[in-house]
């Protein structure tokens, strides 16, 4: 199993439109280093689901339900969706700034390439961020 962080901006899709809908496709990357994650996507893969913007705070889990497909909202064969569905809402959301504080996440892809709105997490950063999120 691998490990994913994926952002929007909430008022855009929020993990809540994703709860409520149940299952959702992930579109409108267009960024070639955010399409190749998707592509490693595979079915089980878990991903933070992260709120951009304003929030800076990952909120919850989702669950990859498919591998990557074309992207329906274009007619460009470069860009592909994976389906996911939501897994949990965690019990307190992680923000930017307590990441930004914790030296064993130093090396997260989050903090190095900031705006990748699609970004693998190691096992080992998810499970820290999973029991910052219970403390």
């Amino acid at each position: 199993m691998n490990y994913w962080l994926i952002k929007s901006e909430p008022n855009e899709y929020s993990y809540d439109d994703l709860v409520r809908l149940g299952k959702d496709h992930w579109d409108g990357v267009r960024n070639y280093a955010a399409r190749n994650h998707m592509k490693a996507m595979k079915k089980g893969d878990l991903a933070f689901f992260y709120h951009s913007v304003k929030e800076k705070s990952i909120v919850g889990i989702a669950e990859c339900v498919t591998e990557y497909y074309p992207d329906p909202t274009t007619d460009d064969d470069r860009w592909v969706v994976v389906d996911f569905a939501p897994k949990q809402k965690l019990k307190k959301s992680v923000s930017l700034d307590e990441i930004k504080q914790e030296e064993f996440l130093k090396d997260m892809t989050l903090l190095k390439i900031s705006r990748l709105s699609v970004q693998p997490v190691k096992k080992e950063e998810f499970d820290y961020i999973i029991k910052m999120s219970e403390a």
